[in-house]
């Protein structure tokens, strides 16, 4: 072999050798990762698409947690439908955390952390979200597109919360109208009429069955429900302050208030009393269970959207909106399981087999469109909402006992002729009119200017709330002891 083959030879071996060190190197170095490609988003355009993101990286969010004033039906249906959805399996979703503490509690809980969707409980309650800086707009693409599809107002009432930019904070997932809810055999039974306006709970005719030993009313708690806190601000806006707190306090003493608005109105279901207030989808509930029982509208009332939002604590942002873009469009066909029975905020939910097999609901969403509901002013609801939760709670709530004695006496006295109607209609007033009262020595009166005054301090100082709620407790139990006392020297 000629000394220039053997040359060849080694440089070959040389080359190789140095490729193998050089490939034994880098093996195990990450290489950059290549970009893929996505199809662009799609606007969906019925509630059975989603937009997809945008982006080429999509979060990866095991669970969702969720503050929430729903009742256990939704929650459950809502999470069998999601989590078996293509938005859940494109953002690793694999449960879901329902937590339902009381709505005063909501700020502290989200301050804490680890809470990423709001999500039901009213209006007032996400405005309060909304301007104290815990909601986070609604931005994505994927949401974007869902917000196309609901309208901006029903009955003139907003569906959607705009800030002075232009975003979106808060969208209504499910629509509600407050009305009574009535069992008609109660009724015949006790011979009260079908009522038609708020006031009738309130009246000396539907104390007839208290007299009878029946619970007339059925009323939930408004510092458990917020439903039931709408319904007294509806009351407090539509009657006035004195009337409005004179129909609230009576309608408690012709009945019973119970802790939450699922318990009252099980009771109308149950025949345990006549009627009582509620939202609109607990009478189409009712309807379903016992058709004996009605859901009327009454003429001095109003729609609400109820919302869902992100809030700030989040650190699943992107899932998040896609939980709240669902909800508003695939998720809409869960309003029509018999257990649930909302009304959809996205009138896309009625062209799916689950919407065209509700007429009823249909027929109800078309008569809200009509709806020339009251002129509901929202922000004045805010601004003396947590004082009358508080001053309810000790003056009805805590003092329902000394009120509906008193209350029973006056029909007694006024049905057995022994004072006349001016006489009843005087008491009557004493008994449901704000409260005077006093603090370090000074006499207040539960004005609306008042309640304005100390709301914002009632609603986060303890101590304060705590002291209010038993100086008001006292004042109502002296009056309502002084009412009875006065009736006893009458008759």
């Amino acid at each position: 072999m000629s000394k220039t083959l053997y040359i060849a030879i080694a440089i070959v071996i040389i080359i190789i050798a140095a490729l193998a060190v050089y490939y034994s190197q880098t093996a195990g170095r990450p290489q950059p990762s290549q970009p893929t490609s996505q199809p662009p988003p799609t606007a969906a355009t019925s509630t059975t698409a989603t937009a997809q993101p945008t982006s080429t990286t999509v979060q990866q969010c095991p669970q969702l947690v969720i503050l929430t004033r729903h009742p256990t039906a939704i929650l459950n249906v809502t999470r069998t439908l999601f989590l078996s959805s293509d938005v859940a399996k494109r953002y690793g979703i694999k449960d879901l955390v329902f937590k339902n503490p009381p709505a005063s509690q909501w700020e502290a809980l989200i301050k804490q952390g680890g809470v990423d969707v709001a999500w039901g409980g009213g209006p007032t309650l996400f405005n309060v979200l909304y301007q104290d800086g815990f909601l986070l707009p609604l931005q994505g693409s994927e949401v974007k597109a869902a917000l196309s599809q609901v309208p901006d107002t029903v009955a003139g009432m907003p569906l959607k919360l705009k800030g002075p930019d232009g975003s979106v904070y808060w969208v209504a997932w499910a629509i509600s109208s407050f009305g009574i809810t009535v069992n008609l055999d109660f009724l015949n039974k006790t011979g009260l009429p079908i009522p038609r306006d708020w006031s009738d709970l309130a009246s000396f005719t539907f104390g007839k069955a208290l007299l009878q030993g029946y619970p007339a009313t059925s009323i939930g708690d408004i510092s458990r429900s917020t439903s039931s806190t709408r319904m007294a601000e509806i009351i407090l806006q539509a009657y006035g302050w004195d009337r409005g707190w004179r129909i609230i306090t009576l309608t408690a003493a012709n009945g019973k208030v119970w802790s939450s608005s699922e318990d009252a109105r099980d009771a109308i279901i149950r025949g345990d009393s006549g009627a009582g207030w509620t939202i609109d989808f607990y009478g189409y509930i009712a309807q379903l269970q016992n058709p004996h029982t009605r859901y009327i509208i009454p003429p001095n009332t109003t729609v609400n959207g109820d919302p869902i939002a992100v809030v700030n604590a989040t650190k699943c942002r992107q899932a998040a909106e896609a939980f709240v873009a669902w909800v508003i469009t695939d998720g809409q066909r869960m309003v029509f399981d018999k257990s649930i029975n909302r009304l959809p905020s996205n009138p896309n939910a009625f062209n799916t087999p689950e919407g065209q097999g509700r007429p009823d609901l249909k027929a109800v969403y078309q008569q809200l469109q009509g709806l020339h509901a009251m002129a509901f002013n929202d922000s004045l609801a805010m601004s003396y909402e947590q004082a009358i939760i508080y001053y309810f709670v000790a003056t009805i709530v805590q003092e329902q006992g000394d009120l509906q004695n008193a209350w029973k006496a006056l029909l007694q006295a006024y049905y057995s002729g022994k004072i006349n109607a001016t006489t009843a209609q005087r008491l009557a007033a004493e008994l449901g009119a704000p409260l005077q009262f006093k603090v370090n020595n000074n006499t207040y009166v539960f004005t609306q200017e008042y309640a304005q005054s100390i709301n914002s301090r009632i609603a986060k100082d303890a101590a304060f709330r705590d002291q209010m709620i038993a100086i008001w407790r006292d004042a109502a139990r002296d009056k309502y002891l002084a009412v009875l006392n006065e009736i006893n020297s009458l008759s």
